[in-house]
Formats: structure tokens, sequence, C-alpha cells
């Protein structure tokens, strides 16, 4: 079969709801700042009624990386669950506006449509408070081998490991992405995430992927160490490609056993950090799909993540297609 995708990405399919807040509020209301939390539909609820004119905006950690990916020029396709109710229709709308394929088919009962409640402070850390909902039922059944045959890359967020059945339709995917040569590319998502599974993720990424993303703290978590140089030189046994993010210090990339350090891009001001990692990967696959070398994928990863944090969410405002032009593309 002819690969006329370039990247699928599984992943959560949520709703994101961002306010802007400071650290009095997240402590009055028990939030750990910067990092992501599960909440079940109560307490949902009752963060839901505390947000004052939220921005909304259709979310997800693969479905932001794939909808970079599409802005930049990629060819791409989303598996996610959601219901069949307003935000689940709003979700799909969103994602076929932006000529993404999504075929999953929404559940008629159950949970609702996921959601994830982000309060921004002001120095742009975003805390996130995630339901799940829908997208935990995300079975195997929903994952079609002909769709994965026609990508040349299957994208993986770790926040997938978290509801058993969603588990079993990762490992579902993988299976039929490895059958037909399709790479694999996990992103960590969370160090929390990280310390929940930290001995599935690693046999993931010394068995199963090809490509893999993390920030800092995800990497030092997965090798239980405080040491940088440490643990890249244990990842570059494990994985054949990896990019490391270290936020204003830009990033790591590593191709077999070589790594590179990208500078990261000077801005003036950064409103909101939520989705930089997401977009860093739409950038760097971008760059892997037209064979760009590992250190062009680095820099425009590097481009994408500058772009989405000068704006508040995760979707890209404006197209993405200049910043190929600051990196060179081989012809």
């Amino acid at each position: 079969m002819a690969r006329d995708l370039d990247v699928i990405a599984i992943g959560n399919a949520i709703v994101d709801m961002i306010v802007s807040s400071d650290d009095d509020f997240l402590t009055d209301v028990n939030i750990q700042k910067g990092a992501m939390e599960l909440v079940d539909s109560k307490r949902a609820r009752f963060l839901e009624e505390r947000m004052v004119s939220p921005t909304v905006t259709c979310g997800g950690s693969a479905a932001n990386t794939i909808v970079g990916l599409s802005n930049l020029g990629a060819k791409c396709g989303f598996i996610g669950k959601v219901k069949n109710d307003g935000a689940g229709k709003q979700f799909k709308r969103s994602m076929e506006g932006l000529n993404i394929t999504f075929e999953t088919p929404p559940n008629m009962e159950g949970e609702p449509t996921a959601k994830c409640l982000i309060f921004v402070t002001p120095d742009a850390q975003r805390s996130m408070n995630t339901f799940l909902g829908a997208s935990t039922e995300l079975q195997p059944s929903d994952i079609s081998k002909d769709f994965i045959d026609r990508s040349k890359i299957l994208y993986l967020e770790g926040y997938l490991w978290d509801p058993p059945n969603a588990k079993k339709a990762f490992l579902e995917a993988i299976k039929m992405a490895k059958a037909s040569d399709t790479k694999v590319a996990l992103s960590l998502s969370d160090a929390f995430c990280v310390d929940r599974y930290r001995s599935e993720f690693l046999d993931l990424v010394r068995t199963h992927v090809d490509i893999l993303f993390g920030n800092e703290t995800e990497l030092l978590s997965l090798y239980q160490t405080e040491d940088l140089n440490e643990a890249t030189a244990l990842v570059k046994n494990d994985c054949e490609i990896v990019a490391v993010t270290r936020d204003s210090r830009g990033s790591i990339v590593i191709e077999n056993r070589l790594a590179f350090e990208i500078a990261a891009q000077k801005i003036d001001t950064v409103i909101d950090t939520t989705g930089a990692g997401d977009l860093y990967a739409s950038g760097f696959l971008y760059g892997m799909t037209r064979e760009m070398d590992i250190q062009q994928c680095g820099r425009l990863g590097g481009l994408a993540a500058t772009s989405i944090i000068t704006q508040f969410g995760a979707r890209p405002e404006e197209s993405l297609k200049p910043l190929i032009d600051r990196v060179a593309v081989p012809n």
C-alpha cells in the first residue's frame, strides 16, 4: 500500500480549557504547579466552575503534534476516542477542518469527551488537570492496520499508558507498525507518567521505539539519575533517534549514538508554554519525513516550539511553513 500519510498519531482526544491564574490560586485549590494530574469527573467539575472565561480549544498532546505537522504541510491522521456529544463533535470538526484524517467512531454511551483544565501562571508555566473521560475507552478494535500501513511514522503519547484499554490499543498499533515497517515514535509525555511506568517504558524504548521524545526531567526519571550526561549515555544504547528538550537551553538530539546540542531561539516574552514539547515534535517529525539531517530536525523542532510559546494555547495561530525556510532543506 502506498504511504500517502506522513504521520499518524494515537492519543487522548481532549478539549482544552485554558485560563490565566496565579500561584495563590493553585495553592488554594491544591494544584501542583507545572504538572499534569489526572482528575475524576467531580474534581473536573470543581475546577471548571472556578474558571473565568476560559479559552476553549481542541487538544491532547499527540493531537497538538499532529495539528502542528499539518500546519507545516504534512499529511496526517489521528486516532483517538470521543463521545458523540457536543465536545466530541467539536473535536472531530476541528481535526477535519485542518485536513487531518480522523475516522475513529465515537462512543454513543458512557463517559463524556475528555477535558483538560489548564491554569497558566505569569511565569508561563502551565498546570494541567485532565479528565480522560471517553478517551479511556479507545480499544484495539479502533486501530486499523490499513490506516497505519499508509503512514511513514506512527506517533504515540505516553499518557495513553494510563487507561488499560488504550494501553492495549497502543500495543496493537505498535505490532501493526512493526509488521509494515512504519517507524514508531514515542513521547514520554510527563515525568510523573514515567515514574508510574518506568520499567514498561524502558522495555518499549529498547524493543519497539525508533524515535524517542522527552524533556530533560523525563529522561532523568526514565534512567533514575540526576546526571543528564549519564542519562544521554544510557539512552544512546537503547534507541536510535532521540530528542531531549531543555526549555530555554535548547535541545539535545541523538542519532546512531552521535549527540548534537541545538541552541534555543531567543525570544523577548514567553506567554504560555502549553504545547511547547508537542510542537517541538511537530517540527522534528516533519524534518524526518522530508529527510532532513538530525540537526536540521532539531532546529525545526526548536523553531516550532519557540513559535507556540509566544501565544496562548497549543494550536498555532499562524502558519509555521515560513520556519522551514530557516533550516537548510535538502533538494
